[in-house]
């Protein structure tokens, strides 16, 4: 079975849907010809010719609307947001009217589009391509949203996100894209949307987080555990909406502690409504308050700064030895 990294994982993937499905399209800025930025989509227009893989204006709200007319049209499009930060133009489209489609005609119209958006900071990336607004996309009735932290889950999410009959934001978290390798079939295969993950099992504390952030979790618990200290369970929600709400009630009954990491900032943030999940379905099971470990209520900082905003293994690591002292 090949290793490959993420952006490898997704240019694999797109390649085999463009091929098994006529009515796939691929497009966005600079994806045709020069293959996009980080090159997920480099080969795809030599191979599937530039009707299907093409590059369009600099219009995310542009790209979107002809995303949600070619749904409804019939085909099967993947649009492409260059970085998160330029997806607010877009917004109105997505949440007026990709959303609530099948909700204003009962069910007969369907919305089968997909957006990828590289998002998340960890490169010195400038202003505007490192936000994080997955509460927004969260927050808008009759979109899902997902987040893979891996090679083998970006390849899976994608293809469930084409065969959803509903708008699907996946969400690829930038510095994950060639921080590692994991071996992943060529075969097709699917993530099912709506489910997380047990990134690494503990019986502590769990830790819920998404994307980026699964890699600090992953190396505070792994320190943890060799020093000693604490059994750390790290819960990748993968789905954000839809939350899998049974895993977050199983993960925190079986530890009965948990903290919410994420890199958006805090306030209405996800976080907080995963908070209130575990209230709901593990409260009884909770021997300590939740706490939340996330990125600051500013913008996100010039590239010089990047490190005192992003949540890192210290502050998650302080944040588990307060929830364990209670």
């Amino acid at each position: 079975m090949p290793e490959r990294n993420m952006i490898q994982a997704i240019n694999v993937t797109l390649d085999q849907l463009l091929a098994e499905d006529a009515r796939v399209m691929v497009f966005g800025e600079d994806v045709g010809k020069n293959g996009g930025v980080f090159r997920a989509t480099e080969h795809l227009q030599d191979r599937h010719g530039e009707p299907r893989v093409f590059d369009t204006p600099l219009a995310e709200s542009g790209i979107i609307g002809m995303a949600i007319g070619m749904a409804v049209g019939g085909l099967l499009p993947i649009a492409e947001i260059q970085f998160m930060g330029f997806l607010y133009p877009g917004l109105d489209q997505l949440m007026s009217h990709a959303g609530r489609l099948s909700a204003r005609s009962q069910g007969q119209v369907k919305v089968p589009l997909v957006v990828r958006v590289p998002f998340g900071g960890g490169i010195r990336a400038p202003e505007q391509h490192a936000d994080s607004i997955e509460a927004l996309l969260v927050h808008a009735p009759g979109l899902k949203v997902v987040v893979p932290s891996t090679p083998y889950d970006a390849k899976g999410l994608l293809t469930a996100a084409v065969d959803d009959p509903d708008p699907v934001v996946v969400m690829e978290p930038i510095r994950l894209y060639r921080l590692g390798r994991q071996e992943v079939p060529d075969e097709r295969y699917t993530v099912p949307i709506g489910t997380a993950r047990v990134a690494r099992p503990g019986s502590d504390l769990t830790v819920i987080t998404w994307g980026n952030m699964v890699a600090v979790a992953l190396d505070a618990a792994e320190a943890l555990a060799a020093a000693g200290e604490v059994s750390v369970e790290v819960l990748d929600l993968r789905s954000l909406y839809p939350l899998d709400r049974e895993a977050i009630g199983a993960a925190v009954s079986k530890t009965g502690r948990a903290v919410v990491l994420h890199e958006a900032p805090m306030t209405g943030g996800l976080g907080g409504e995963v908070v209130a999940a575990i209230q709901e379905v593990a409260f009884w099971s909770l021997q300590a308050p939740v706490e939340r470990v996330a990125g600051p209520d500013v913008p996100y900082p010039p590239y010089a700064w990047e490190d005192f905003y992003l949540p890192n293994r210290a502050r998650l690591t302080q944040a588990i030895r307060r929830t364990l002292k209670d």
